[in-house]
């Protein structure tokens, strides 16, 4: 069976998290390896050997897990190939390998026993961390003695985790908005827009759609309530919903005053029509 080929990034640094990749020229297929190895629907070589890592992933079954993903939406990008799952088993949310490292999942990893999870931010068991992470916290400790790091206390261990993720958070939200520029500037905003309105119509046309199955019902309403944006417009309705009853309420009384007084203008007995024919004939002698 044919196997892809193992190859590096030039450019990466030595062990770095996302250099090592494998491809099949044939195929015109090239695959990083954590992309490979967290697919949820993706399993390694049964010639698997660790001291010969060219033989690790069959091709046929990189194309299998291709196919699998074209059906899958990234909970990240909304884009398309998603196959890294949470491995929550009631979880529907699906990644691309580096969406769940931006969107803060928890990775966990065991080369040993062959291993290799992904927990989404909702369901991160609490003790996990991403491999870039294990990578700063090594190269961390590798400039503080071990004496140090013996005598810090749970709180000082609390505080710098805290404060960690707080500079994560910070540099993924840059490097966010940094993009969103780039894109404004190579004029694609629009486009990016009209795709995000093309995939709510997509969404309203299923939710309105009575022979929509109940699972892709269900799917539509969680990727509509996990991308934020629609959760956020049904809170600002919720929130304004008694302002809204009190608006009613005044229409509602000026309404009654108007019937009122209509009423009363109907129960007004006006003058004899007689009186006002005689008036018009003498004034015509």
């Amino acid at each position: 069976m044919a196997k892809m080929v193992r190859r590096t990034c030039a450019f990466c640094s030595e062990g770095e998290a996302g250099s090592v990749m494998y491809i099949a020229k044939e195929r015109n297929i090239a695959a990083h390896q954590d992309c490979l190895l967290f697919s949820s629907g993706f399993v390694e070589s049964e010639e698997y050997n660790p001291d010969n890592l060219d033989i690790r992933f069959d091709v046929a079954s990189v194309l299998k897990e291709l196919k699998r993903g074209k059906r899958l939406v990234c909970n990240f990008c909304r884009k398309k190939g998603a196959t890294v799952g949470c491995e929550e088993r009631a979880c529907r949310r699906s990644y691309h390998y580096f969406c769940a490292l931006c969107d803060d999942a928890a990775i966990e990893t065991d080369e040993v026993n062959g291993v290799y999870r992904v927990f989404c931010p909702k369901h991160d068991p609490g003790n996990r961390t991403n491999h870039y992470d294990a990578a700063s916290k090594r190269r961390r400790h590798e400039l503080k003695s071990s004496t140090i790091t013996e005598q810090m206390s749970t709180e000082e261990m609390a505080e710098e985790n805290s404060l960690r993720m707080l500079k994560r958070k910070n540099n993924r939200h840059k490097v966010r908005i940094d993009f969103l520029r780039k894109c404004k500037q190579a004029g694609l905003l629009d486009d990016i827009f009209e795709e995000m309105l093309d995939t709510l119509h997509l969404a309203q046309e299923k939710l309105m759609d009575d022979n929509t199955s109940e699972t892709e019902y269900e799917e539509t309403v969680m990727s509509l309530f996990d991308c934020g944006l629609f959760e956020n417009i049904l809170t600002n309705i919720h929130s304004g919903t008694e302002e809204k009853i009190q608006e009613l309420l005044e229409s509602r009384k000026r309404l009654d005053n108007k019937i009122e007084l209509l009423q009363d203008l109907k129960e007004v007995v006006l003058p004899p029509q007689e009186h006002t024919a005689s008036t018009s004939s003498t004034v015509s002698e």
